[in-house]
């Protein structure tokens, strides 16, 4: 599977950032500071504009002979790339483009601009697609030394393909783990269409999604809460099979202690996670060791270290593109929270 990164024939270069680290497939721009949401727009080539343009099709006579004039189709518009004259898409009359610069609004508004850090953007294709991480000033303290960076992923397209997703995703900085928590009353994905109003409900998705200093202090409650419940191996275990059971088959030969009649693939799956659990060095800090959160970390750190992927792409999707990585993780999450008030690990859903 190719990169899919963007090259721009014009400017001869590719349509990525990354501040620091090495960008995906050695392309793209590395800077050394991070920058503020126009330099990041610029360094990622993504300060174009999007347009709509009308449709023509061919016109016929009766006998089916095309003749020599077209006619408008008045349902759909073709959305343009205006630098590059590209096509990007074909969408419906009540189609709203979304344009890049205003995707990077989102972020400024969540704190007015300041502590904001923007980490890595790009296009895919020709520029139908954007995206762009960034990370929110203030850290999640777990215990004393375990440390929760915040961040925020958002993509949108311009092809009339899916809609603008905004995803919050706390990851330790000790690990690099990608920890997509959703509370009872907040959720951690938006997902906003490309429709009359879509610019509005971006620049107030942050409030829908609950991303404010009230979130983070729920979630370093809840995360230090579970660095204090103590769990055992064999529940470890029993939370990683079900957190990775794929359906309700699976459940019923474990619940059924039928362990012949598991696949091989899903017990190496369950047994590396378990590996990782008791023997990565990140999990034998006072806060991971034998603890709810450590069990926790045991199934986002299989997802974000252990986990083999065909390329970085296919990991970015499955770890928040709603895949299986972020829909094992909510599982594992939802889990920890059933054993922390019955102190047994609760029934496949």
């Amino acid at each position: 599977m190719a990169h899919n990164i963007n090259f721009n024939e014009r400017s001869g270069e590719y349509s990525f950032f990354s501040v620091k680290e090495k960008p995906w497939w050695s392309l793209g721009k590395v800077v050394e500071d991070y920058p503020n949401s126009l330099e990041a727009l610029q360094f990622a080539h993504l300060d174009y504009e999007v347009i709509k343009e009308n449709l023509y099709t061919t016109s016929f006579n009766a006998d089916g002979q095309a003749m020599d004039f077209t006619k408008r189709v008045k349902t759909h518009y073709a959305t343009i790339r205006k630098d590059t004259g590209d096509i990007l898409g074909v969408v419906g009359k009540d189609y709203q483009i979304v344009q890049n610069v205003e995707a990077f609004s989102f972020f400024d508004a969540i704190v007015g601009g300041d502590g904001i850090q923007y980490e890595t953007a790009g296009a895919l294709g020709n520029g139908e697609r954007i995206f762009i991480t960034a990370k929110l000033p203030d850290y999640i303290k777990v215990g004393k030394e375990d440390l929760i960076e915040q961040y925020l992923f958002l993509t949108t397209s311009h092809d009339g393909y899916g809609s603008i997703t905004a995803t919050f995703t706390p990851i330790r900085v000790v690990c690099q783990n990608t920890l997509n928590a959703a509370l009872r009353n907040h959720s951690n994905c938006i997902k906003i269409r490309h429709t009359t109003g879509a610019k509005e409900r971006l620049e107030q998705a942050h409030k829908l999604m609950g991303i404010t200093n009230n979130l983070s202090a729920q979630l370093e409650t809840i995360f230090n809460r579970w660095s204090k419940v103590q769990i055992s191996d064999p529940e470890v275990k029993k939370l990683i099979q079900q957190a990775m059971c794929p359906n309700k088959e699976v459940y019923s030969n474990l619940q059924a202690g039928k362990d012949d009649a598991l696949s091989t693939a899903f017990k190496n799956i369950c047994d590396n996670a378990f590996t990782y659990a008791m023997s990565n060095e990140t999990q034998t800090m006072d806060t991971t060791r034998g603890t709810l959160f450590g069990a926790y970390n045991s199934v986002t750190g299989y997802f974000q270290n252990v986990r083999t992927y065909k390329n970085d792409e296919a990991k970015l999707k499955s770890l928040l593109y709603g895949g299986i990585g972020q829909q094992r993780t909510q599982k594992a999450f939802d889990l920890c929270l059933s054993f922390e008030r019955t102190e047994t690990i609760g029934v496949y859903n």
